[in-house]
C-alpha cells in the first residue's frame, strides 16, 4: 500500500483505463463494486498505485485536448489519497493548520475508513485508514 495514492475523478472511466493499461502497462488491481458499473478502479503502475473513480458530473476535454471550463464549485478530477494511522486524530489537526473538514469519517464497504479535507489552498484530500477490526 502507497502512503500518498493520487486518485483521478473522471466522467470517463474507460477512457482513462485504457489511456493508463495501453500507455503505462497499468495493471488492474481492484475494482469497486466487484460487480456491474465500476465506481472505483486500482491500478498499478510499476510499484504506484493509481486510482480511478467515476463521477458523472467530473470536467472532460474537448475533442482537441483542451480542458473544457470548470467553474468554482466543479467537483476535482485529481484528489489526493492519503494514508494515516489514525483517520479521527488526524482530522483534529486539520483546520488548526488552515485546512477544512469536508466529510467524514466513514467506514466504507471496501474497508476503509476515509474522511475528506481541503488543505490551505482549497485542493481536496482523502485521508484513510483500514477499518479497525471489532
Amino acid at each position: 500500500m502507497s502512503t500518498i495514492q493520487p486518485v483521478i475523478v473522471t466522467a470517463d472511466l474507460d477512457a482513462l483505463l485504457a489511456f493508463y493499461t495501453q500507455l503505462f502497462d497499468a495493471e488492474r488491481i481492484f475494482r469497486e463494486p466487484a460487480e456491474g458499473p465500476a465506481f472505483y478502479l486500482g491500478l498499478r503502475i510499476g510499484d504506484t498505485d493509481l486510482g480511478l473513480v467515476t463521477r458523472p458530473d467530473a470536467p472532460t476535454s474537448t475533442p482537441s485536448g483542451t480542458q473544457t471550463a470548470t467553474p468554482p464549485g466543479t467537483p476535482a478530477r485529481i484528489v489526493l489519497s492519503i494514508a494515516v494511522d489514525d483517520v479521527a486524530a488526524t482530522l483534529t489537526r486539520v483546520p488548526p493548520l488552515g485546512g477544512s473538514v469536508t466529510g467524514g469519517p466513514t467506514d466504507m464497504p471496501w474497508g476503509q475508513r476515509v474522511a475528506h479535507i481541503t488543505d490551505p489552498a482549497g485542493n481536496p484530500l482523502n485521508l484513510t485508514q483500514p477499518v479497525p477490526a471489532s
